[in-house]
């Protein structure tokens, strides 16, 4: 944990490329942390769609920095105004009142020069944790209802796995049936990739788009994982995962990983060879990689928070027992939370947001059609 014995006020300033190696230490080192509070996440919305990152620090009077922030600008069609999304953030001791208060100041005028209409914020901190929350909502930030319980941009329950211990221990610890299928995958010839390439991104997208049509969502386009690819793989933030069976590609899936902690994400399997349990494997091979690194973290990313439920009455439960057959906590946080800056917009962002996201997302299923 960063020290917490700084000294107040903070000094706030927006950063530019020569501060890119202390502004991504600071996120690295700091507990709970989270990729996509990188400077590199914010070249990937940047270069991938309709998004303009700013990079907020706070420095003590020593000129260490106590808190930082990516804020992603996203103007909203046909006005002069934005909303700001601070992803998984911000970085910052959510226990101490007057440094949340000082910074989220410095995030107001930030985005007020912008012409945003509010500032949206989902950081990992633990549902229990009430200190942090009481700091968050006195400092101007209010909870947002999330009637699905699954979370908003980010999801709000998520699984993870501790890493320090033995791969022979980590394994025991998996439930029977998954160390079973591991070697199963073994056993039958399911190879894992490792060492894939740019190239193999055309491999993997093929899979995500059969996925997005199995599972009825709208997938990203090639160019997009291409983006992503360019930015975080060269910087070591990233890694790319496939497995095949003889000549055919089975399933695939991106490994995050910043400071002591990686992340599973963009999973995608095709419909054929499912009996041979390639993600079993795969999931094996992704964590074995992430321990290599000395992470401590392994997070699945997100899951129900209808624990136990049925599959009929939660279609998500497929993917909770999935993950839990790996034996990781289960974690919630506190969901999202919005500072409004401007309440009449806020009160016709909030009542016209589901046309503006159906437009979005119109946009964004052309432009993966386009690269189908």
């Amino acid at each position: 944990m960063p020290d917490r014995c700084y000294n107040l006020p903070v000094k706030t300033i927006e950063i530019d490329t020569v501060d890119k190696a202390r502004f991504n230490g600071f996120v690295a080192q700091f507990p709970n942390a989270d990729l996509m509070q990188s400077w590199e996440w914010g070249e990937v919305k940047a270069k991938s769609g309709d998004w303009s990152p700013v990079r907020l620090i706070g420095e003590d009077d020593t000129g260490q920095i106590v808190a930082s922030a990516l804020m992603l600008f996203r103007r909203i069609p046909r006005t002069g105004r934005t909303i700001v999304y601070v992803p998984r953030g911000p970085v910052i001791d959510t226990t101490n009142p007057v440094l949340v208060s000082e910074f989220t100041n410095a995030m107001r005028q930030s985005a007020r020069k912008r012409g945003a209409i509010l500032i949206k914020i989902d950081p990992p901190v633990p549902v229990e944790d009430n200190i942090s929350r009481q700091c968050i909502e006195n400092a101007g930030f209010q909870c947002i209802a999330d009637p699905t319980g699954f979370g908003g941009t980010q999801p709000k329950c998520v699984m993870q796995l501790d890493l320090d211990k033995s791969e022979d221990d980590l394994l025991s610890g998996f439930k029977p049936k998954w160390r079973y299928n591991i070697r199963l995958a073994e056993k039958k010839g399911v190879q894992v990739k490792t060492d894939c390439t740019r190239d193999d991104l055309k491999v993997f997208h093929k899979l995500y788009q059969t996925t997005a049509r199995r599972d009825g969502f709208v997938g990203r386009p090639l160019s997009y994982f291409q983006t992503l690819w360019d930015v975080l793989v060269p910087a070591g933030y990233a890694k790319l995962f496939l497995t095949y069976y003889e000549d055919t590609a089975l399933s695939g899936a991106f490994d995050f990983v910043i400071g002591d902690r990686a992340w599973y994400v963009y999973g995608a399997s095709s419909n054929e060879h499912r009996n041979l349990m390639p993600n079993h494997l795969m999931q094996w091979e992704m964590i074995k990689w992430a321990k290599s690194l000395g992470c401590k973290w392994y997070d699945f990313r997100g899951v129900s928070p209808r624990r136990g439920a049925s599959e009929e009455d939660d279609h998500l439960q497929g993917l909770n027992r999935f993950k839990e057959g790996f034996s990781p906590r289960y974690v919630e946080y506190i969901g999202e939370y919005d500072l409004v800056l401007s309440p009449a917009w806020y009160w016709l962002w909030v009542s016209l947001k589901p046309t503006v996201m159906n437009l979005l997302k119109r946009r964004a299923r052309s432009g993966a059609d386009q690269q189908a």
